[in-house]
């Protein structure tokens, strides 16, 4: 098949990735160049990949204020004109649409192929405007069951297909390393609630090491800059070999999302590697966690958070990467969107295709 995918813009799809969305993004337009097809991504200018790649503007980041939110949603709209403009032009087979802005749904029955729309986040507006716009001729895409409930007062069935990680990426490391310590990993912004993996750590009495980017500086100087020491040590933003190693090393891993987390690739990674997890109980993580590989807390409650690391830590690593190998191989993410491509193929008679392309 020839496919677009077409990305969000606020990051570069390329290591080190700023978030599981553009991990996700790399990993299944890495996986379906592989096996054949010819896939084209349109991302922000900096993204790289072994597959066709159309950069189409600067990463617009993330808005801190009203004027940074103008110019981000004049910036992407624009951008976003551009690729459906070219998406049309281009004679794809499918468009993949990974994008969480609602224009691209909007402009989508322009095309003389079928599009799929991934959902990785609960409803938001305007996206939940776009999505509404195709809510009865287009197939969605849920990464969790749990998202996929958000969204039934819109989209009655959406499909569930998980998000997967490389495995051989994340090494199983029968043994952690060193003293016993905790790991977190992720960006570091308020919904993550990295302040709060520290405080759990320290009533638990064990040393925390944490890696991600730096992506909201007001919140670092709030909330981190205050509760480092020598217990809790700051990695960096690092790649996925460096990523592995660390969270192989490490005794524990925590998660600590202030909202209900649509997936959470991390914690794939931390089970990938052996690390069992402490968590809040939020979103997709009890659809993830079991109590072979993870320990649940009631969300945003430190004390319960930090009795759970405990607990967590006394668990099996073999049955955490058993776990990982049963839900995330991006082999078997990869199959069943090729299947799901497949259907709205085979749904489309080919007199429709010919008319939407002699219109276009």
């Amino acid at each position: 098949m020839k496919i677009a995918i077409i990305a969000h813009l606020k990051f570069p799809i390329a290591q080190p990735f700023s978030g599981g969305l553009e991990m996700h993004t790399h990993l299944l337009a890495s996986a379906l160049q592989a096996r054949g097809h010819a896939v084209t991504l349109y991302a922000s200018e900096g993204s790289v990949g072994s597959f066709a790649l159309v950069p189409v503007c600067a990463p617009t980041g993330c808005a801190f204020d009203d004027v940074s939110e103008a110019r981000i949603d004049a910036t992407e709209h624009a951008a976003y004109v551009r690729i459906m403009d070219a998406v049309a032009a281009e004679g794809f087979d499918l468009v993949h649409n990974n994008s969480l802005h609602f224009l691209p749904l909007l402009r989508a029955g322009e095309l003389p192929c079928p599009m799929v729309t991934a959902l990785h986040t609960p409803p938001f507006e305007p996206f939940v405007r776009g999505v509404r716009a195709r809510a009865r001729d287009m197939a969605f895409a849920a990464v969790s069951p749990s998202l996929a409930r958000e969204w039934y007062d819109i989209i009655s069935e959406p499909h569930v297909i998980g998000n997967g990680i490389d495995l051989s990426a994340f090494v199983y490391s029968a043994r952690p390393s060193g003293e016993p310590h905790a790991i977190w990993m992720g960006r570091l912004v308020p919904e993550k609630g990295t302040h709060l993996a520290i405080d759990a750590a320290r009533v638990a009495e064990l040393p925390l090491k944490f890696a991600g980017p730096r992506s909201n500086p007001a919140y670092w100087d709030a909330e981190i800059a205050p509760r480092l020491g020598d217990d809790v040590t700051y990695l960096g933003h690092l790649g996925h070999d460096d990523l592995a190693r660390c969270v192989g090393e490490a005794h524990v891993a925590l998660c600590t999302p202030r909202w209900e987390e649509p997936f959470g690739l991390v914690l794939a990674e931390f089970l990938a590697c052996g690390t069992p997890v402490a968590a809040f109980r939020r979103g997709a993580i009890p659809d993830i966690l079991d109590s072979s590989c993870g320990v649940l807390a009631a969300a945003d409650d430190v004390a319960d958070l930090g009795f759970a690391v405990t607990q967590a830590i006394q668990l099996s690593r073999t049955d955490c990467r058993r776990r990982a190998e049963q839900l995330f191989d991006a082999e078997t993410m990869t199959d069943r969107y090729e299947g799901l491509y497949r259907s709205e193929l085979g749904r489309i008679p080919k007199a429709t295709i010919a008319a939407r392309v002699s219109n276009g």
